[in-house]
């Protein structure tokens, strides 16, 4: 039996209206049960504040709990691959950092590919290093520093957390655009190299701003420059690498990630409300207090940023053929 012509028309146009109500409704629900945020690194650290931050501020604007799940090992690659190998449902979320982006070019061989794997969903914050010496160094500036340093060639010790991280990062691009040499110490973790800083056992560190704060200010390692290309609005007073050494930035972000695949709308409502969050005072309060500025953005947004940073730091990796550990 043929249907009428309006008929016909009428179960067309609410055929396509399904999928579009089933997405909403989808979005609107979600989520029906807790979320996972995993992160790669240990708790305590930048990474897994910001983590809890943002896990409370969901929590709270959504109906379900969001838990923070520590999963370290094999510089954050151990969570990555927990996170890529989860459901596509926007119930296992990943800290994302720049270790992600320098992983990416580090590492040949890999069990995931976190461009394709990973789907950017939210930006949260930005952070800057920041170039210190242990305050009996002769240098007190930038331009002393690289000057002492070409005096001195291979006798300036650069304290280094470990293999590939933003601290090793960090002092290879100063080494290739400042044209010095200086032999690379390395630690199991940043705090001990900080510990050798205090101490004197070691020269120079590039460091992440919050795991320095209190240091710089109590004067026990002396700040000579921030790694970011404009001045930090918490330490206005202490200049740019980049105003010594034109063209030199680096910094750190951390946002949230999905496994590929997850729903649009599921990622759309998880960038909303962070985003909400990133203009909330006791969240922006938050974040200061570890030495970090509020990061807006969309997905897309994210994405970009990703793809600059590993394409970046992949040209310092094989300028400076640093391998694994």
């Amino acid at each position: 039996m043929e249907l009428p012509r309006r008929q016909f028309l009428q179960l067309a146009a609410a055929s396509a209206v399904l999928p579009a109500v089933s997405h909403i409704a989808r979005a609107q629900t979600y989520p029906t049960r807790p979320v996972r945020i995993i992160v790669g690194f240990s708790a305590g650290g930048t990474a897994d504040i910001i983590a809890r931050v943002t896990g409370q501020w969901l929590s709270e604007r959504l109906p379900q709990p969001f838990v923070i799940e520590n999963r370290t090992g094999a510089g954050g690659n151990i969570g990555t691959e927990a996170v890529v190998k989860a459901p596509p449902d926007g119930y296992t979320l990943l800290l994302v950092a720049p270790t992600n982006a320098i992983n990416a070019m580090l590492y040949d061989k890999l069990d995931f590919n976190f461009i394709r794997d990973i789907a950017p969903v939210a930006s949260v914050m930005r952070t800057p290093g920041v170039m210190e010496v242990n305050p009996s160094f002769p240098a007190k500036t930038v331009p002393e520093f690289i000057a002492y340093a070409k005096a001195n060639p291979g006798k300036i010790n650069m304290a280094i957390g470990g293999i590939g991280t933003a601290q090793h990062t960090y002092g290879e691009l100063f080494k290739m655009l400042a044209g010095v040499d200086l032999v690379p110490v390395f630690y199991r973790g940043s705090r001990p190299a900080l510990t050798d800083l205090i101490a004197g056992r070691v020269h120079v560190l590039f460091d992440i701003l919050p795991s320095s704060m209190g240091f710089i200010g109590a004067g026990t390692v002396r700040a000579l420059a921030v790694s970011t290309a404009t001045r930090w609005e918490m330490l206005p007073d202490i200049p740019t690498i980049a105003e010594f050494v034109p063209g030199y930035e680096a910094s750190s972000w951390y946002g949230i990630g999905a496994p590929s695949n997850t729903p649009a709308e599921i990622v759309e409502t998880l960038n909303k409300e962070i985003n909400a969050g990133l203009t909330d005072p006791k969240f922006k309060a938050r974040l200061a207090a570890v030495g970090g500025t509020v990061l807006p953005g969309t997905p897309a947004d994210f994405k970009k940023l990703i793809a600059d940073e590993t394409e970046k730091w992949g040209k310092v990796i094989r300028a400076a053929n640093i391998k694994p550990g």
